[in-house]
This record gives C-alpha cells, structure tokens and sequence, in this order.
C-alpha cells in the first residue's frame, strides 16, 4: 500500500434521537443560519418542524433554500451563494440526503469565494475557505455526511461532475436511523446500490498489501447482501435502516482506503449517463457496473476471483479463476435484480442515439479515466452499447 496521511474533521452523531445535538452543536456558531433542503419530504416527516423548533428555541435567524434536485443543480448552489452573502450567513444546515448535502458544500465554499462555485467544480479555480455546515441525514446513499466529495450538475451544458476540497468536510452529522424510515423502496434501492458501488470502486485497484482493507470493503458488501433484501420488504425497520445507514457512511469516508486509490470509472459513467438523460444515480450505476466488471475483467482476473469467493460465495472449484470472476459478477447482476434495481439502460428509454454524446461526458475533463483500468472515449461507447 501507499504512505497515506489520514484525518476526517467531521464529528458523527448516530442513533436514536441524535437530533438533540444540534441544539449543543448551535451554541458554537453565530446567529444567521440557512437551512437547505430538497422537494418536501422533510415537511411531510415532520422533520422540518423538529429542526425550525431547536433553531427557533436558540434565537437563530433561519433562512431557507428549498428545492434541491436529486442531482443538485449548479444554479441552486448559485442560490444559496447569493443568499450567504447577501444576509451574512454564519452557519448552513442541510436536512436531506446526499444531494441536499452535495448542494450545500458547493454553497459554502461558494460562500467564501469571488470566484463562481462552477469553476471552482471544474477546477478552473480553487477552493479557498468554507463556511461551516453541519448535515441532518435522511437518505442512506452517498456518504457524502462524513466526506470531502460533492457531485454538480451543470444542465446548460449537460455536465455533472465530482469534486471536493479540504474545505467541505460537514462540521458535524446527525444520522438517526428512523428519518430514514420515510425513503420510498425505489429510493431504498438506489441508496444500496450507491454504497455498494462505492465499496466496488474502492476494491478494484493495484496496490499491494491491502489486506486489511480488502476485509473492510468484503465486509461492507457482505452486509448489503445480508441486510437489503430484508429491508426493501420492510422499509420501516429501523435496525435494517440503521445498519444500512452506517454502511453507506463507512463506505466512504476514507476509513477503508487508507493507502490507495481505487478505480471509479463506472461513477464517471454514470455520471455522464445523468448529466444527458437525469437518470437517479444508483439505477444508473446499477446497470453499469456489471457492464464495466466484464469489460475490465482481465485488468487483474485474480481480483474479481477474490471478490467472487468471499462476498458472493462462488465455489471455485473445478474453474478457471476468469470463470469464477464471471460467476461473481453475475451474482452481483442478480443480487441488484432481485432487489428491484434496473439491469438495462433501457429501462430509462435510453437508446444507441445517445450514447456518443454521454461517450464525449466521460473525457470532458482528461482524454483517459479511471485508476484500475484506464478506460477511453471508445471504451466509454462499448461499455453504454453492452449495457442497451
């Protein structure tokens, strides 16, 4: 494995009635909050009113941004810069999932910027500060409560693209597993897929000497198989919310990757996917990444035999390792088909006619992507054609 330095900043609240903290958390911060949120569902939950009454009760100046999009909007983010600004905004809390959150660290690094938060995405320009913003989780998904990384989408230009910076690590985050039991079962759905996929980018690398991690991420994925089918039939369970909810945070926030880097071409795919058709990310990534494991298998055969093995007890025997990789990866394809996430991308009216425009995406930033197998335009176009 490499030298690594690792810390994460982000102070995690998890379990049953975290949401108390908040109020301990506000004492450190001034009196103009802005609280960002999606389309409503809080509203509906009644977290909304749970959040207003502590900001309410500690005499704090509560601003709104509203309307975050499931793949959140560079024009929102514009938004919610503007209000920062404008009202001298001290503190930004985000009530929502992953795109909620994603908006918000694009607000408060804009917030602290002359340069337009869009350029600072592509990197045109960089990060030099951030207001400080803490998150309320709702949506086990992304990570995105204990990282760094957000996900933009600019839809003028049909761009969607990952960045972060050393700024935008949330303060702190409160998960309480029961505001996850409103998440409808197709938005369950995504969110599974979406940590597992995180693990899966995590796992395909090759460095030496990763033994630890490797039963990090085994461990990780082992549990969504375990944990999901049982939590899509009962969505308001909340020890399978609960177990879920801590998997998607442990995925990524650093703590299994300590030493290397892993692949994340397929996130790359998709996003270029969404960027063109708005697609939600974990269906798309449900559909590419069996797509890419085959298309990638003999990068490192013995890779995707460990994988077939330990998490989806493929037998090995009597097999080439090539064979037992495959037998994996059509495990995996099932697994996410027996919970209910889609398999083709024409399962969202997708067709051949797109698919070099989404191609022309994935190389917007660099001609080459992805660390385990460096993939190219015409890589991008085989693997969308296989995936129809």
């Amino acid at each position: 494995m490499q030298n690594f330095v690792f810390q994460n900043p982000t102070r995690l609240y998890f379990g049953k009635g975290q949401l108390s903290q908040l109020n301990e958390e506000l004492k450190n911060y001034g009196q103009n909050i802005l609280l960002v949120y999606g389309g409503g569902s809080i509203k509906r939950s009644g977290l909304y009113d749970q959040v207003i009454d502590i900001l309410n009760n500690a005499d704090k100046k509560v601003f709104e941004l509203s309307g975050v999009e499931p793949n959140p909007r560079v024009t929102t983010a514009r938004k919610g810069v503007e209000i920062c600004k404008k009202e001298k905004i001290d503190f930004i809390i985000a009530v929502g999932g992953g795109s909620t959150i994603d908006c918000t660290k694009a607000i408060a690094v804009g917030a602290k910027s002359d340069d337009d938060i869009w350029d600072i995405v592509t990197k045109k320009a960089a990060a030099t500060g951030a207001l400080p913003f803490g998150t309320v989780l709702t949506l086990a998904a992304t990570g995105s409560e204990m990282n760094a990384g957000s996900v933009i989408t600019n839809w003028e230009t049909k761009e969607k693209h990952g960045w972060g910076s050393p700024f935008s690590f949330p303060t702190f985050s409160i998960l309480d597993p029961a505001f996850t039991t409103t998440v409808p079962k197709d938005q369950t759905i995504y969110g599974i897929v979406d940590i597992m996929s995180h693990a899966l980018e995590h796992y395909f690398h090759h460095e030496t000497n990763t033994l630890l991690q490797d039963r990090m991420v085994e461990g990780i994925l082992q549990t969504m198989v375990e944990t999901a089918p049982a939590l899509v039939e009962d969505l308001q369970n909340e020890e399978l919310r609960a177990t879920v909810l801590y998997n998607g945070t442990m995925a990524l926030n650093g703590m299994v990757n300590m030493g290397y880097h892993g692949d994340w071409a397929t996130h790359n795919l998709e996003h270029a996917v969404s960027a063109v058709h708005d697609i939600p990310h974990g269906g798309g990534l449900a559909i590419l990444f069996p797509h890419w494991m085959t298309y990638s298998i003999d990068e490192n055969v013995s890779r995707f035999k460990q994988l077939a093995v330990r998490v989806f007890t493929v037998d090995p025997e009597g097999k080439t390792d090539k064979e037992v990789g495959m037998e994996g990866i059509k495990k995996l394809r099932e697994f996410w088909n027996s919970i209910g996430a889609p398999s083709k991308l024409s399962d969202y009216n997708i067709t051949e006619d797109s698919i070099e425009e989404m191609a022309d995406k994935t190389v917007i930033a660099r001609p080459t992507f992805g660390n385990f197998k460096q993939l190219n335009r015409q890589d991008s176009i085989e693997i969308y054609k296989q995936s129809l």
